[in-house]
């Protein structure tokens, strides 16, 4: 794959650049390996902006999943000028978080909000606040199948969702399952593992279902799991990286054949020593969560040494040392966090620069 282009001797480094083309042939394989577009319901937190949230929008997806209010706002600000938008802040409701999500659907009546709960104290503030504006809001109960990071446990997962109904001012419409921390390489052992974590769930949705509650939506998964949950009927599925796709993903992940659409405009700053040159894309240019921070696409022989702020040294054979000045690729290992770094990318279509978007939500706020 060549990332370069015409005109990139023009652009800052380091720069984040998106490739269009690249993007949209993403998002017509998640489309078609779904089972059509009414099965996404796609998280933005990997790119946090409104020019990748509009291409998806004219592909017909109309749900979006979001971290933050700022991600929300930002959202729900694009889907405007489109019919039956759907905006899931996926991530617990608490303190002055219950104020700004009211506020957000007052701003926004044309967008359905939905918000998720696994505490009933919380849920029982999150319908005070609706009730004291006269409205309701639409509530999945969030599923802890096993990541431990958020959710209520299968064993009490009926009596809470029986109890979360009598709460005056919500909705409760059924559940939000994430299951992240399963991330085996072989599709067969996620899936295995998938459907065991799973299996819980779905004995008490059976006897929710015969006890006559109303369950009409579970979005359940995300990109490590979308290739798991996907043949599953009647599931909204969730994926958020590989709409981008970053060379974490794309190297664990072999079933999940997207291309990687994002990476990092670098340049050659130095040669301190022999064998070894230095770019300009630091610690604050590339998320640094992985060990395995990102790859130099056109020298993947390359290793990395030393990473600092605004100095990233790498090792190569002496007779394969780029000249200082020249411009280089590194794609991310996690592009999610990387993308929060930069206020704008620059958009890459047919070669050449299409557009730059900017990153809207990478702050906690917009105006709400």
């Amino acid at each position: 794959m060549n990332y370069h282009f015409t005109g990139e001797e023009n652009i800052d480094s380091p720069s984040l650049i998106y490739y269009h083309d690249i993007i949209k042939e993403n998002i017509h394989k998640a489309i078609s390996l779904a089972g059509g577009i009414h099965r996404l319901w796609p998280h933005i937190k990997t790119h946090k902006n409104a020019g990748l949230i509009k291409m998806q929008l004219e592909c017909g997806i109309n749900r979006f999943k979001c971290a933050t209010i700022a991600e929300a706002e930002m959202c729900a600000k694009t889907c405007e000028a489109f019919k039956d938008t759907n905006i899931l802040v996926a991530y617990p409701l608490v303190g002055t978080a219950i104020e700004r999500f009211i506020k957000l659907t007052n701003k926004y009546p044309g967008t359905c909000f939905w918000a998720i709960g696994d505490d009933l104290a919380q849920l029982e503030l999150l319908g005070k606040a609706a009730m004291a504006n006269n409205c309701h809001i639409f509530v999945l109960i969030d599923v802890n199948l096993g990541m431990d990071r958020t959710g209520v446990l299968p064993e009490l997962l009926e009596s809470f969702y029986i109890k979360a109904n009598k709460i005056n001012g919500l909705k409760i419409k059924g559940f939000h399952c994430y299951d992240g921390h399963l991330n085996n390489s072989d599709l067969k052992e996620r899936k295995d593992a998938a459907n065991s974590a799973a299996e819980k769930f779905w004995k008490i949705k059976e006897s929710l279902d015969k006890q006559g509650y109303e369950i009409p939506v579970i979005v359940m998964g995300g990109t490590p799991t979308f290739s798991c949950h996907r043949q599953i009927p009647d599931i909204y599925l969730s994926p958020g990286t590989f709409f981008v796709q970053d060379y974490g993903y794309n190297s664990k992940f072999k079933d999940l054949d997207f291309n990687m659409g994002a990476a990092i405009l670098s340049r050659v700053i130095s040669h301190p020593n022999k064998g070894l040159f230095t770019i300009d894309t630091g610690t604050k240019a590339i998320a640094t969560d992985p060990a395995v921070r990102g790859i130099i696409i056109d020298l993947p022989q390359a290793k990395p040494v030393l990473h600092n702020e605004e100095h990233w040294v790498w090792s190569i054979q002496e007779n394969q040392m780029p000249p200082i000045g020249t411009v280089i690729y590194v794609i991310p290992f996690h592009i999610c966090p990387t993308s929060a770094l930069y206020s704008h990318v620059t958009v890459v279509k047919d070669g050449k620069v299409l557009d730059t978007w900017e990153v809207g939500a990478r702050n906690r706020k917009i105006t709400i």
